[in-house]
């Protein structure tokens, strides 16, 4: 679970509260759910991206550079990544590094090369963001071999903006990945939407599995896909 927080009025506010009231619901009610806390800049200063990351969530996002968006920069400079990626090693958070734009991947594995992440790390590949990465096959699967070439052992998926996200998933299951699901990426640019609600996102992809000779992992077997310490 991909999680970001409003306060009531829509603002960012006391991140670390409202983050750790989301993780206290989730914990109690989905007991061994993957939590993953979004350090994405919209609307935060760069000082409260990572301030809820004491709560030690499984997980949490790391964009490893800057990358313009439909109508903003995305700002990620080197010394605010690296700031964050030893924030996450000290309370035990494996990265999902986000790929907005190709040179991000580069920096990943010089990230893992500097001890700053943890080999294997995990990649997401973001594709259709106007002013970014495009969702065309040819660039899924040259990211795909550069990631084979830079970052061997790790594991990956790839997320599909608006009216791609469906299209990449398929892309996913085919070629061995893991899924990205949501209404978060579904109704970011523009009024499209396959579904009502999250639960019938993902169980779009959980019913779409067995056409690829897939399954939906169990939370348990996430955990030990990702790397991730086991929940009691």
């Amino acid at each position: 679970m991909h999680i970001h927080v409003r306060n009531p009025d829509e603002s960012p506010g006391s991140d670390p509260e409202l983050f750790g009231r989301v993780q206290e619901g989730v914990r109690k009610h989905c007991p061994g759910m993957i939590v993953q806390f979004s350090t994405g800049g919209r609307g935060r200063e760069q000082s409260a991206r990572g301030a809820m990351l004491p709560l030690r969530p499984d997980m949490a996002s790391l964009a490893t550079g800057s990358v313009n968006f439909p109508a903003s920069v995305y700002e990620n400079p080197p010394d605010f990544v690296e700031g964050l990626a030893r924030t996450m090693l000290e309370y035990d958070i494996k990265p999902e590094i986000e790929v907005f734009d190709l040179a991000m991947l580069y920096n990943a594995a010089n990230l893992v090369k500097k001890g700053l992440l943890k080999d294997p790390p995990h990649v997401q590949f973001v594709l259709g963001i106007p002013n970014a990465l495009p969702a065309r096959r040819s660039v899924f699967d040259f990211l795909r071999s550069e990631l084979e070439a830079v970052l061997p052992r790790a594991t990956w998926v790839a997320a599909g903006v608006a009216r791609h996200q469906w299209e990449v998933n398929q892309w996913c299951l085919e070629a061995g990945g893991h899924c990205r699901t949501g209404l978060e990426d579904n109704l970011r640019i523009g009024p499209d939407r396959l579904a009502a609600s999250n639960a019938e996102l993902v169980a779009k992809i959980a019913q779409a599995c067995d056409r690829y000779d897939r399954r939906p992992a169990t939370p348990a077997e996430a955990r030990r896909i990702l790397g991730l310490r086991a929940v009691h």
